[in-house]
């Protein structure tokens, strides 16, 4: 099977180099030795304007295992990122990257990273990962303001 996932990542990086969205980068992991792991990008998602996170590029890995395109990767931010939907180790919660969701083989990792930008600035209040931030998430929704 990693040779359909080897195939495929490789179309990924090809068609990521041709046509990315401005801000972003996708690059597979430079091992020690020099040599590229494909199943395993190193990634930034760059803030929106007008938003929280305008200024910054966020770090994200996406770990592919042997099974993709069947299944999808897994996304991480760092550890401890504060969002309502990642959960503290890093990992994103969101349907296209979720076994149990909407996840498609045809989904590229252009689609999943602007997917995840998506979910930066429009947090989902049914698929909650921490619970401070989704807290303060409703609760600034609903227009209260909480004094630290």
């Amino acid at each position: 099977m990693s040779g359909i996932a080897l195939s495929r990542l490789t179309e990924e990086r090809k068609l990521w180099r041709k046509d990315h969205p401005y801000g972003f980068y996708a690059r597979p992991l430079t091992n020690p030795d020099g040599t590229t792991n494909m199943f395993i990008w190193q990634c930034g998602i760059p803030g929106v304007e007008k938003t929280i996170w305008e200024g910054g590029v966020y770090p994200m890995t996406i770990e592919f295992s042997e099974d993709y395109p069947s299944r999808p990767p897994k996304c991480r931010f760092p550890k401890d990122f504060f969002h309502p939907n990642v959960y503290p180790s890093g990992t994103v919660c969101l349907s296209i990257v979720n076994d149990d969701g909407d996840w498609k083989p045809s989904i590229s990792v252009k689609q999943i990273l602007c997917g995840i930008q998506d979910l930066l600035n429009a947090p989902n209040p049914k698929s909650p990962a921490q619970q401070l931030p989704i807290t303060l998430f409703i609760l600034d929704s609903r227009g209260i303001t909480i004094k630290i």
